[in-house]
């Protein structure tokens, strides 16, 4: 079994045939799911220094990048699968889930978002990093030929997820304020 530090760094470099070698491996489940863990919570500290918001703001970041990850993972399986497949596609939950997994890779450098003044363009930059290693990991994991329909469906995902999000963190914030 590949090293994890490995096939991070291969996945960052948005390796294809990384993202081929994790979709046949089914034990590298585990390890596609600790990539996420990691790079959400490095987003959480990445969010929670900037704003010295403590403990709670960590928190809160990094379940809402766990939450992201996980609503555009069931998404991307679901519109790449029953919508906007190929004749060639074929593939199932955790093929796509370690794949997509592996493409979070990018994000551990959001923990660089601690540097005062850097923590948008760091997080911006990771972000498109890790949207153009999903949208590979998509193409391998569903096997199509076309990274357009890739890129359609990873972006189609990403707008459904960021409206999810965007109307949880409105109903959150107008739970969260005082009543008089």
């Amino acid at each position: 079994m590949a090293s994890l530090r490995n096939r991070m760094i291969r996945a960052a470099k948005l390796d294809v045939s990384l993202y081929e070698e994790v979709e046949a491996d089914t034990g590298a489940t585990g390890q596609a799911m600790l990539v996420v863990v990691l790079s959400s919570l490095a987003a959480g500290v990445g969010i929670g220094s900037a704003g010295n918001g403590g403990l709670i703001v960590l928190l809160t970041g990094t379940i809402a990048a766990l939450l992201a990850w996980y609503i555009w993972a069931f998404l991307t399986y679901f519109i790449g699968t029953r919508f906007l497949p190929e004749a060639e596609t074929e593939a199932d939950v955790g093929q796509l889930l370690r794949t997509i997994g592996f493409a979070s890779s990018p994000g551990l450098l959001r923990i660089l978002g601690i540097i005062p003044g850097f923590t948008q363009i760091v997080f911006l930059g990771c972000a498109i990093w890790m949207l153009v290693a999903m949208i590979i990991a998509v193409r391998q994991a569903l096997d199509y030929r076309s990274t357009g329909r890739a890129i359609l469906v990873c972006g189609i995902g990403w707008v459904i997820q960021v409206v999810i999000l965007g109307l949880v963190m409105m109903w959150l914030g107008n739970g969260a304020e005082p009543q008089p």
